[in-house]
C-alpha cells in the first residue's frame, strides 16, 4: 500500500513509522525542513512543502497513491486548508485529523472519507486499521490480542456463527454485529449510521451490511480476513 501523510508531529510520524515498518510506501510531508530531516530514515520518503498551496501539492504522487492522512493537529487552518487542496485534487480516499467538534462538523461537510481523533485513538490502532484489509475499527488489548470491527466475508452472509464454524475454523469469537446504515449530518452530508446489535450467539445470522466485533490473536484475525 502507499500512503501520504502529511504532517510529522507525534501523531503523524509515529503513524508514518509504523506503516513504514509493515512495510508500505509512506510519503511525509511537513513544512517543517527539521521533521523532515529528523525522520527521513524512519519513513520511506520525507519531503518539505506548503501543504496549503494547491499548486506545490499536486507534483505529489497522489493518483498512485492508495490513502492521503492529514495530520496537522497544531494549526487547524492549515489542516482545513490542506483537505480542501486534496479533496479538490481527488486524492482516492482522504482521512483528515480533527481537533475539535466544530472542525469535525467542518470537514465533514467538506465530504473527508474518514475522521481520526489523535487524542483518543493510538497510531498502533490506525496503522492495524489501515494495513488489515476488511479491519473497519480495531481494540489492542496486548502486541498479540484485539478486538476488531471487520467487514462479514463474501462467503458467510446469509449463514449463522454456527453454520460457517468461525470459532472452530479461525480459534475467533465473535462478540456481536453491528449494523451499518446511510444516514444524513445535521448539514445534509450522506454519512455512515452504526447501530450494536445484541449480544452474538451460535444462531446469530451474519448479513450483508453487517461488521463482526471480533476477539482473539492479531495472527488468528488475518486468517479470517485472508480467508
Amino acid at each position: 500500500m502507499k500512503y501520504i501523510i502529511v504532517g510529522l508531529g507525534n501523531f503523524g510520524a509515529s503513524l508514518a513509522q509504523k506503516l513504514t515498518e509493515q512495510g508500505n510506501e509512506v510519503i511525509g510531508v511537513d513544512n517543517n525542513m527539521g521533521k523532515v530531516d529528523a525522520f527521513k530514515s524512519k519513513i520511506s520518503h520525507t519531503i518539505c512543502l506548503d501543504s496549503t498551496d494547491q499548486h506545490t501539492v499536486s507534483g505529489l504522487p497522489l493518483q498512485d497513491t492508495d490513502i492521503v492522512i492529514v495530520a496537522i493537529g497544531e494549526d487547524q487552518g492549515a489542516n482545513i486548508m490542506t483537505t480542501a487542496v486534496l479533496k479538490n485534487l481527488k486524492a482516492k480516499r482522504l482521512i483528515s485529523r480533527a481537533i475539535n467538534p466544530l472542525h469535525e462538523t467542518i470537514l465533514q461537510a467538506m465530504g473527508v472519507d474518514e475522521i481520526v481523533h489523535p487524542e483518543e485513538e493510538t497510531a498502533e490502532r490506525w496503522a492495524k486499521k489501515l494495513c488489515m484489509k476488511g479491519v473497519v475499527d480495531s481494540f489492542e488489548l496486548s502486541d498479540e490480542f484485539s478486538i476488531v470491527e471487520v467487514a462479514v466475508p463474501q462467503s458467510f452472509i446469509g449463514k449463522t456463527i454456527e453454520e460457517v464454524s468461525i470459532r472452530q475454523r479461525f480459534n475467533l469469537l465473535v462478540l456481536t454485529t453491528i449494523e451499518v446504515k446511510e444516514g444524513k449530518s445535521i448539514l445534509g452530508v450522506r454519512r455512515k449510521i452504526q447501530k450494536v446489535q445484541k449480544v452474538a450467539t451460535p444462531d446469530t445470522v451474519l448479513l450483508q451490511d453487517h461488521l463482526m466485533v471480533v476477539y482473539g490473536s492479531n495472527r488468528d484475525i488475518r486468517k479470517l480476513i485472508d480467508a
